[in-house]
């Protein structure tokens, strides 16, 4: 059974780096299991919750479910850390969740790896192999559709994301497909919003290429981030400099590719993660390369961090590398963006160090980097706290809209036995980038759900008010949280106002749109 407690946390700040300031922990949770458990992500809600997802062993199972395997695990959080619900998906073997994203209506797309046939919760057949589970959530966690993506190969869900025409780009890899080009290769499928199937392609080398990260584009389309083995070859039009390199894709919005490149030195460079700022993109993983092929920075020890910033175009603007000694894994990163979206302030990233080799004190410790808009390094800090176990490694990483941090990943004092760690930071640097309203309505306008956002931050409890333009009060409703779904599905087409008043006098109201 797993339980949820709460535990004291502090944070230490790294030698050296002057501009650290003091990071308040606003809650942790722990959540703890005797089994192996995975976890995968944490996913912000439209309205200011988070879902943390994964793959777990249940140890206690309801409705006949025992499989003796891995399944889809799924806890929500609400914006005070407590727990809103809990589910579990089911196959009738192993079933690896990998990939959330938040839909435009509050719902949930989820996406994993799944090795099971029909049965429990898994409605279609296997199509041989390993397939890719996709499930279509509510905000309640209840299931709107599913499907199972596949072929008689082995394909492995990596990503998934939601387009501006509502619909989904799901990314994973395919192993030795007839299809192929070699001994592995991205598969992208496209679906429209109710799961319909529109396109299936594979790209790749003549090696292996598994897809790490995929992020949808302004215009519609995605951006994946690959680690590619490969040379020229297949639909690879870049050549590999050293022995993994990150490969970049940028496809169109029906699934087209408009460019690719490929950045590396002469050894292994593995890309993680990807981030979209106001005018390109940020790339970023680890490094074993010295200065060489197109990496103009070197190594410090081990694996250092290795950060490139690309225009719209894909072309290289700086690339920086960082350094926390031994083994440095970046898992999340999160950009920091102006109000009027026009630049960037700054750059959050997140992840730990692992032992290899010389074991230093913040070995397998959670760590957070901040570097403003060049790349420069700003300060640095790792987590710490009384339930810390040997070993802790940072899976995702959240900046919220309010400043705060969200910081997910597992814990364990031996291996086999990993409970799942998230932790919301207050960071007072952090809180001073972003620009925040004192009233924020979205989307605006709206047809059936608005979320209204509020900017103060010493409030207890918040009334918020919709009149009509006569002054009518139409709504009134009672919140503790900063951000507060309103149903607007009555509404007739119009313009409302929108007013809040917190315990602690604070006024504020914004012009709401019904379409």
């Amino acid at each position: 059974m797993k339980k949820i407690y709460l535990s004291a946390l502090y944070l230490c700040t790294t030698l050296g780096i002057s501009y650290a300031q003091e990071t308040k922990v606003l809650w942790q949770r722990d959540i703890t299991s005797s089994t192996q458990d995975f976890l995968s992500q944490v996913t912000t809600t439209i309205d200011g919750q988070y879902l943390i997802t994964g793959s777990s062993i249940q140890s206690s199972k309801q409705n006949n479910k025992q499989n003796n395997g891995y399944d889809f695990h799924l806890i929500k959080l609400n914006q005070q850390g407590e727990q809103v619900w809990e589910k579990y998906f089911s196959g009738q073997n192993h079933d690896y969740l990998s990939g959330t994203v938040t839909t435009q209506d509050g719902g949930f797309l989820i996406s994993g790896t799944s090795y099971s046939n029909k049965g429990l919760d898994k409605k279609e057949d296997s199509k041989g192999g390993s397939d890719i589970w996709l499930i279509r959530l509510n905000e309640f966690g209840d299931e709107l559709w599913q499907k199972t993506l596949g072929t008689s190969s082995d394909e492995e869900a990596r990503a998934v994301i939601q387009t501006t025409d509502l619909g989904f780009f799901v990314a994973g890899n395919v192993q030795n497909s007839p299809k192929g080009y070699g001994s592995k290769d991205v598969l992208i499928v496209r679906l429209d919003k109710d799961g319909k199937e529109l396109s299936q392609l594979i790209f790749g080398g003549k090696n292996l290429d598994e897809v790490e990260k995929m992020i949808p584009t302004r215009d519609g389309g995605a951006l994946l981030g690959v680690y590619s083995r490969s040379s020229v070859g297949g639909t690879k039009k870049t050549e590999n400099y050293g022995e993994g390199d990150y490969y970049i894709i940028k496809l169109s919005k029906d699934g087209k590719v408009e460019w690719e490149k490929n950045f590396g030195g002469k050894e292994d460079d593995h890309i993680r993660t990807l981030a979209l700022t106001s005018n390109g993109y940020i790339i970023g993983g680890e490094s074993r390369s010295e200065r060489s092929g197109s990496k103009t920075v070197g190594i410090e020890e081990g694996t250092d961090l290795w950060l490139i910033s690309l225009t719209e175009k894909g072309e290289q603007v700086w690339q920086k590398s960082y350094n926390f000694g031994n083994r440095d894994i970046l898992m999340g990163m999160n950009v920091v963006h102006s109000a009027d979206d026009t630049s960037i302030k700054g750059i959050l990233l997140g992840g730990y160090t692992q032992t290899e080799g010389r074991i230093e004190k913040n070995d397998e410790s959670f760590w957070l980097l901040y570097i403003d808009q060049q790349g420069i390094e700003k300060w640095r800090k790792y987590v710490s706290g009384d339930s810390r176990k040997r070993e802790e490694r940072l899976s995702d990483l959240k900046l919220n809209r309010d400043g705060s941090i969200v910081i997910a990943g597992t814990s364990a004092e031996k291996f086999g036995e990993e409970n799942w760690k998230i932790v919301k930071l207050g960071d007072k640097q952090v809180d001073q980038l972003i620009e925040k309203q004192d009233i924020k309505i979205y989307p605006n306008p709206v047809s059936d759900y608005a979320y209204v956002e509020i900017g103060f931050n010493d409030f207890k409890e918040a009334d918020i008010s919709v009149y009509d333009m006569s002054g009518k009060l139409l709504q009134q409703i009672k919140t503790k949280n900063k951000v507060t779904k309103i149903n607007t599905q009555t509404l007739v087409q119009g313009a409302y106002l929108v007013t809040i008043k917190t315990d602690t006098n604070k006024t504020a109201n914004a012009k709401l749109i019904k379409k």
